[in-house]
């Protein structure tokens, strides 16, 4: 892994791992999901350690520190070495992740498949007529 003071954020993204091309990268960084030291920042923004970075990605937040710098994809055991997530952004995304499956299990599941009789009067239904 090549090692510099600082490199890219967009490339430091996309070798932590966290967006798995550049380019969804540089989308994330552009559309303001993501922050360097609490500011908005741009692709090209230098990251170096020490820096916090907070990555919005779906219903998670990421809040990270960077310890190392890197500008190439590794094994996913080396871009792991690159940051460290905060304690209460893990139990933060635990929560969510608790909440998503007992939201999952509160939906009543059917016994069975619909057949082809349901799902004609269904199709019925929502078209708006009886048959």
């Amino acid at each position: 892994m090549w090692e510099a003071d600082s490199v890219r954020l967009d490339r430091w993204l996309w070798a932590a791992r966290f967006f798995k091309t550049r380019r969804l990268a540089i989308d994330a960084i552009r559309g303001g999901h993501v922050q360097v030291e609490g500011v908005r920042a741009k692709p090209a923004r230098a990251v170096k350690p020490g820096q916090q970075v907070i990555v919005r990605k779906a219903a998670q937040t990421f809040e990270v520190e960077v310890l190392q710098v890197s500008d190439q994809r590794g094994p996913a055991r080396e871009a792991e070495q690159l940051y460290r997530e905060t304690e209460d952004s893990q139990q933060r995304r635990a929560g969510q992740r608790e909440a998503a499956r007992l939201a999952a299990a509160a939906q009543p599941r059917p016994e069975h498949r619909p057949e082809r009789r349901d799902r004609r009067q269904l199709a019925a239904f929502k078209r708006g007529s009886r048959d």
